[in-house]
């Protein structure tokens, strides 16, 4: 495979007239990679053509992938031909807190400024590495939304101070995203979301764009190799639809291509993540070429089974509840 121009990629423009290529490396390892392994990847990923990457403190691996985009600037890559996106903890919502954590990540990501910095999860509850499904932090709580405004002045600061270009969102729900546009100063550039063909999150999608919020989605393959605490008995696998299989054989492509190929032109940014350079190449050169017809994208929307794959079960702040409370799905944010 030779190397693309990165011109050649597709944009989204943000409603700050800014570009966002609507394909990036994602760079969670899940429990299966480690730092040089995602840093390789990242490496290759740019010589190839990448020039969006998404990063997040919690993945353990910016020091790494710091020390690469040094090289690549060494190498002559500019910096504003990066778009690098990194994510808020959940330990580190308090505002000095947030500030400081930018500002770590900005260090160990070797630049002076992020194109994106998102609240990775609107809860402040986290959990130890690898714990159990059934883990629950002693300290957890439910969603608050002054906390969550806390947090979200900060962002706010780091924009007026220049350390980041744009804010957003991650794993939030219209009820949060409505009280947030109530109060925000500035308003969410995207939400980050899980999104692929078996769970299309139409409503939600739908809301982002008529209120100008980029959605980007993650695990847009369906997510094979998420963490096995986030696997239920009842999980589908996008890439064993029949729907998918008939695209896939003809256009002659694997099934992963098909998913991101419904990804970008049904309007969302995509974030597929893979160590392997014949992967990563692929998943690029896939949405270049050789568009999906009208029929296969009318067909995909109708094979939404709703099956949400990264539940978030440890994020749960008290004993006997579901995940469905994190999702607030009866159109309310969930109570205390």
């Amino acid at each position: 495979m030779e190397n693309i121009d990165p011109a050649l990629v597709p944009t989204k423009k943000l409603y700050t007239g800014a570009e966002m290529p609507t394909i990036g490396l994602g760079t969670f390892a899940s429990d299966n990679y480690n730092p040089e392994q995602v840093s390789n990847a990242v490496r290759g990923a740019a010589a190839f053509g990448y020039r969006h990457f998404d990063c997040a403190a919690v993945y353990a691996n910016e020091h790494k992938i710091g020390e690469v985009f040094q090289e690549l600037f060494s190498k002559g890559i500019r910096r504003e031909e990066l778009w690098i996106t990194s994510k808020l903890w959940n330990d580190m919502h308090k505002y000095d807190d947030a500030i400081k954590s930018c500002k770590q990540t900005l260090v160990d990501l070797q630049v002076d400024y992020l194109d994106l910095y998102l609240i990775h999860w609107p809860f402040p509850n986290f959990h130890a590495p690898g714990c159990d499904v059934n883990a629950r932090n002693p300290d957890a709580i439910p969603y608050i939304h002054a906390n969550y405004m806390e947090t979200w002045k900060a962002l706010e600061h780091l924009v007026d101070e220049g350390l980041v270009r744009h804010i957003g969102t991650s794993n939030m729900s219209i009820p949060k995203m409505e009280l947030l546009l109530r109060d925000a100063r500035i308003k969410p550039a995207v939400n980050e979301m899980e999104i692929h063909p078996h769970f299309q999150q139409p409503e939600f999608f739908q809301y982002l764009v008529d209120h100008d919020i980029q959605p980007i989605g993650f695990s847009p393959l369906g997510s094979p190799s998420r963490p096995e605490r986030d696997k239920t008995a009842d999980d589908t696998v996008d890439m064993e639809d029949p729907v998918i299989l008939k695209a896939a054989k003809n256009h002659g492509v694997h099934p992963s291509a098909i998913c991101l190929k419904w990804a970008v032109q049904r309007g969302q940014v995509t974030i597929p993540f893979s160590i392997k350079e014949r992967q990563y190449k692929s998943n690029m050169l896939a949405i270049l070429d050789d568009p999906l017809t009208d029929d296969e994208m009318e067909e995909i929307s109708k094979i939404d089974k709703n099956c949400r794959l990264i539940k978030g079960q440890v994020f749960l702040w008290k004993a006997n509840q579901s995940w469905e409370d994190l999702w607030d799905l009866n159109g309310e944010v969930t109570p205390a």
